[in-house]
């Protein structure tokens, strides 16, 4: 079964529909790379993958254990190589002001996120810098 329809509209610039939601993300290459940076570039979509994969992930094991994660948030830097282009590292910085997690069930959360599904299947060239804050 077919996930996402995507088309190249010009321009470097591509249009991918989620075939169950009919949601719609738009891509642009970046600026420093011929494009006009106007949407999320592929690679920055990847990035963005990891740290939803890693919410998600954190927020299905929370859901599990009475845990709050209202609030959670994150910063995302993509750091691209040159020769070959490629992303060489992603750095995801959580932030939890509050939660009514102990220390044990911090560690649970900390170890399925680095586990998502996303961070397992990325090279594992790309470094993944991740740190939480709770």
């Amino acid at each position: 079964m077919i996930t996402i329809k995507s088309t190249y509209s010009g321009e470097l610039r591509t249009e991918n529909i989620h075939i169950k939601s009919q949601e719609k993300v738009i891509t642009d290459a970046p600026t420093d790379n011929n494009g006009r940076g106007e949407a999320f570039s592929p690679t920055d979509l990847v990035c963005a993958s990891l740290c939803s994969c890693m919410m998600t992930i954190m927020g299905i094991r929370a859901q599990k254990n009475d845990i709050s994660l209202e609030g959670l948030e994150a910063d995302v830097t993509k750091v691209m190589a040159s020769s070959p282009r490629k992303i060489s590292k992603i750095k995801i910085e959580f932030r939890l002001k509050k939660t009514n997690a102990t220390d044990s069930q911090i560690a649970m959360l900390k170890d399925a996120a680095l586990t998502c599904p996303v961070a397992l299947s990325l090279n594992p060239d790309i470094k993944q810098d991740v740190s939480f804050n709770f």
